[in-house]
């Protein structure tokens, strides 16, 4: 009954599945984090916990429903000579709003609207923020539930993965949610991401796939452009102040 605790191929793909649920989740992280910047500080904390303890509770019903799942990329009608399923569909809803949302967070970021969320006074509602956060949720965790029922056989092995990478996320989003905080420019190329997913997930509903190695070469290039930015800005800082 316990051949499992032995079968090493349970445990690699345990492993495995865990660390590319992390991965894709980090998009999800940085929506979270960026939203939750938008609310007063004493509710932040909160935000992310609800935001991630509905994105976990959503995909262990959605593992829980895998024939549903499975069928949701039957096509239910046919233009443009695409066939689209009800997956395309919520991939194309979930990438619209995330553009539409990308685009508005970065108008706010370099416009302003008069109200700075870093000083702790709310620019967004607490419930359209949560609201907002479990829409995206549903789009994301499409995208884990497939992966994750290609690579392992047994429920228990999926559930398990979703569930680590939730508790790994949750105790990263804090400390990822104050250093965009705290650097602007992190901000924007975090926003710059996310319409990059955006882009993605209207392709795939369109049935056009972008490899998701392109996409994680561009941030992680990005990212690296970003770090070097930023160690050059404090050694300015550093020697000015010792000037």
């Amino acid at each position: 009954m316990l051949d499992w605790i032995a079968d090493p191929a349970i445990w690699a793909s345990l492993l495995t599945l865990t660390a590319l649920e992390i991965v894709l989740g980090i998009d999800n992280v940085i929506f979270i984090s960026i939203l939750a910047d938008r609310l007063p500080v004493e509710q932040r904390r909160r935000a992310r916990l609800i935001g991630l303890s509905g994105a976990l509770i959503m995909r262990i019903i959605l593992l829980a429903m895998i024939t549903w799942i499975i069928g949701l990329t039957k096509p239910v009608f046919t233009a443009f000579e695409i066939d689209f399923s009800w997956r395309d569909l919520i991939l194309l809803a979930g990438g619209l709003f995330l553009l539409a949302k990308s685009t508005r967070e970065i108008h706010h970021s370099v416009e302003g609207d008069g109200i700075d969320g870093a000083g702790g006074q709310a620019t967004l509602n607490f419930g359209v923020a949560i609201l907002q956060i479990m829409l995206l949720d549903l789009v994301f965790s499409l995208d884990s539930i497939v992966t994750a029922i290609g690579m392992a056989q047994e429920l228990w092995v999926m559930v398990a993965a979703v569930v680590i990478s939730m508790a790994v996320m949750f105790v990263a989003s804090g400390p990822i949610s104050a250093f965009v905080s705290r650097h602007p420019t992190v901000k924007m190329l975090a926003l710059s991401f996310l319409l990059l997913i955006g882009v993605a997930l209207i392709a795939d509903g369109l049935h056009f796939h972008i490899p998701k190695g392109y996409l994680y070469f561009a941030v992680a290039f990005s990212v690296g452009v970003e770090a070097l930015n930023l160690m050059a800005s404090r050694r300015r800082k550093a020697a000015k102040g010792g000037a």
